[in-house]
């Protein structure tokens, strides 16, 4: 589990064929002091387990599904990614709950700036939006945001000056390819509504009232 809050811009090593899909290399720098094999670290926001560590070095093993489902096998040497720990029980709850398990992938469509804040559009499919609602958590890149709003076909997060110092959207660019996590709560209401209504029978507000929301 992660909160979103990222610890670290680390580097990529190397990111090449392996005998699970990829082997990704990323270095740690500080985020390896405690570290060891075994441990879950996001990568961009896609829980991975270190397979091995040289130093501050870590060697992640990444699947298909993985590489399917986000944008991690764009990695090169030399890229750019946010770093998060796996959260210790101890610590303080700042961001939203983070599985590290992607949903899926959108493109930066539009950057705004205004003074030291920037607002981000992405374009992204149905089966992502439809898992978001206004001022509700996602994570992009692992970064734990607000949706500030959406429209057909896409989402915008409104970022502060600290969120662009401390993750890599503050050097992002409009065609960028992000990793997208949906909130577990919305998910988990959406799959037990689909359950109670009939297939055939709209969402209303009028159904939601019947049914004690």
């Amino acid at each position: 589990m992660f909160t979103g809050l990222i610890e670290a811009i680390c580097t990529v090593k190397s990111a090449q064929p392996g005998p699970k899909a990829m082997l990704l290399t990323v270095d740690l720098g500080g985020v390896a002091q405690d570290a060891k094999i075994g441990d879950s670290i996001a990568v961009n926001g896609v829980c991975l387990t270190i397979a091995r560590l040289d130093g501050t070095v870590a060697t992640f093993d990444v699947s298909t599904e993985t590489l399917a489902k986000s944008a991690i096998g764009r990695l090169r040497a030399s890229s750019q990614v946010n770093v998060e720990r796996a959260m210790k029980l101890t610590d303080r709850f700042g961001g939203h709950f983070v599985q590290g398990h992607i949903d899926g992938a959108a493109t930066i469509k539009a950057i705004e700036r205004h003074g030291e804040f920037v607002d981000i559009t992405f374009a992204a499919g149905p089966e992502l939006l439809d898992q978001m609602v206004e001022k509700g958590s996602v994570a992009v890149d692992g970064i734990s945001l607000t949706v500030a709003g959406m429209d057909k076909g896409t989402f915008t997060v409104a970022l502060i000056p600290q969120t662009l110092k401390k993750t890599t959207l503050g050097s992002a660019k409009i065609g960028d390819l992000v990793n997208i996590e949906t909130d577990i709560i919305v998910k988990a209401v959406k799959k037990q509504l689909q359950n109670i209504l009939p297939q055939s029978q709209l969402l209303t507000a009028e159904r939601l009232k019947e049914l004690g929301f």
